[in-house]
């Protein structure tokens, strides 16, 4: 191949990535309008947003934390809770909840009783409460007792 031709490749392949930068960025502005209208809450995002809140009440339905009497609303995409509740975890259950029924955010107005609050504030004080293995042990004086092995 002449010197003078890997430039011109070089170069034809630099205008058609520019040329498809182009188009990409003309096709899309082209949607733009669309989209505004699905975020604005008209069209299907009504529609979604029906979705994700019975979505989100069925959940609710088999819950635990249905007990506690949340309300929920979607505007948007976006979940809004309202309540409160006498244990901590609730709350944070009902965002989780929220977001796998497909709310895109979770807006959580939940209130914590300030009894829970002491409760789990205690927990902390507390410690672990799970049985924790020693560090100290070797691994083989845990585990020579009937292992069977012969010399």
């Amino acid at each position: 191949m002449p010197p003078g031709a890997y430039c011109i490749v070089v170069t034809k392949f630099l205008v058609s990535l520019l040329v498809g930068a182009l188009l990409a960025l003309a096709s899309s502005t082209a949607k733009a309008p669309a989209t505004a209208a699905v975020r604005s809450g008209t069209g299907a995002s009504a529609q979604s947003d029906a979705a994700i809140e019975s979505a989100i009440k069925a959940k609710l339905a088999k819950s635990k934390i249905g007990a506690d009497g949340f309300k929920v609303h979607v505007q948007g995409g976006i979940a809004y809770w309202e309540g409160s509740t006498n244990v901590v975890q609730h709350k944070g259950s009902a965002t989780r909840m929220a977001k796998t029924a497909g709310a895109k955010a979770v807006v959580n107005n939940i209130q914590v009783s300030e009894a829970a609050r002491e409760k789990a504030s205690a927990n902390l004080d507390t410690g672990r409460r799970r049985a924790q293995v020693k560090r100290g042990d070797t691994r083989d004086s845990r585990t020579d007792k009937g292992s069977g092995s012969s010399n």
